[in-house]
């Protein structure tokens, strides 16, 4: 792992959001992990080691060490794992950039933002209130609304994405992975002009 000084510590987090039990693969609330997992094979980045309550791995994008996280809280305890990365390696919440999942966004969709507030995300919640921060860069994938308004939104997160979503969220990921490059390279306008 990278070491908590200045030449050897981790200088951005990338964190997804998502929950960590096997029944929450491939729902749609755990675009944040399924993301994550993307960039990390795209980088050649292993993210399997336990630590900060989450599953981590570490890399180099755009030159700058950064370490990938999978918080394994659960998603409304996100924030428990991020600020307590945050805190030891001293990174602001600047630096941290979060993605996660939107239902005001089509499948195949996706908004760069560098900061605001939860948009009543759970786990962007968490992180905003433990922090006491809401400047952190984020990334959110679409994954779609309810289909009929008498579904349980919860209903509607856990459910699994069909075969042709998932083909969509792959070229989405690869956008995700360039867009979070471009935020590490100070370049965040020209990401959200690229992707939103």
């Amino acid at each position: 792992m990278f070491g908590r000084n200045k030449t050897g510590g981790a200088e951005y987090l990338v964190v997804g959001l998502g929950n960590p039990d096997r029944k929450y693969e491939n729902t749609r609330h755990n675009c944040g992990w399924l993301a994550l997992d993307h960039i990390a094979e795209r980088r050649g980045c292993k993210v399997n080691k336990i630590k900060y309550k989450s599953f981590v791995g570490q890399c180099v994008i755009a030159g700058k060490k950064v370490m990938l996280m999978k918080p394994a809280t659960y998603m409304n305890n996100s924030g428990q794992a991020v600020v307590e990365a945050m805190n030891f390696y001293k990174i602001k919440p600047e630096n941290v950039i979060v993605i996660f999942d939107d239902v005001s966004l089509d499948v195949g969709k996706m908004r760069v933002r560098q900061k605001g507030s939860d948009g009543g995300q759970k786990g962007m919640r968490s992180i905003i209130y433990l922090s006491g921060s809401d400047e952190f860069p984020r990334i959110k994938i679409g994954i779609g609304a309810k289909p009929n308004p008498d579904w349980d939104l919860a209903d509607w997160v856990l459910s699994k994405f069909t075969s042709d979503e998932l083909k969509l969220l792959k070229t989405l990921f690869d956008n995700a992975n360039d867009a979070v490059e471009l935020i590490i390279e100070g370049k965040i306008d020209r990401a959200m002009n690229r992707f939103n």
